[in-house]
């Protein structure tokens, strides 16, 4: 039987790290965001300059609840008992064709659906 290994405790605090430096680097953004549109058109409103701190804005709140829920998956994954993740990968990696692209595209659909929701929240 194949087995697929994917927890990489090597790569592990390599991610958590990437992941703090793009919140700590959209945090640092976040004050120099109305500068930055106000030097780059100095006739812009007050509105203009707030749209980007929203998009910003809803951007983190994203990015937070992506992590928030994969972390979720993890502990609701192991607390319930059910197959590994690597068992269930080479299940699907056994589907045809089609499904694996219906399979894709469903999850497309749903971040994409994800990231609009959290844009119009902030909006």
């Amino acid at each position: 039987m194949k087995s697929i290994n994917l927890n990489k405790p090597a790569d592990s605090g390599l991610e958590i790290l990437k992941v703090v430096m793009l919140f700590v680097v959209l945090a640092l953004l976040w004050p120099l965001a109305q500068d930055i549109v106000l030097s780059i058109d100095p006739t812009s409103g007050y509105v203009d300059r707030s749209i980007l701190i929203l998009v910003l804005l809803a951007l983190i709140c994203f990015l937070g609840m992506i992590g928030l829920c994969w972390w979720l998956l993890k502990r609701f994954w192991m607390a319930l008992g059910l197959p590994e993740l690597g068992g269930m990968v080479l299940q699907f990696n056994e589907l045809l064709l089609w499904q694996q692209l219906g399979f894709y595209c469903a999850s497309f659909a749903l971040l994409l659906l994800a990231g609009v929701g959290c844009l119009a929240a902030m909006c």
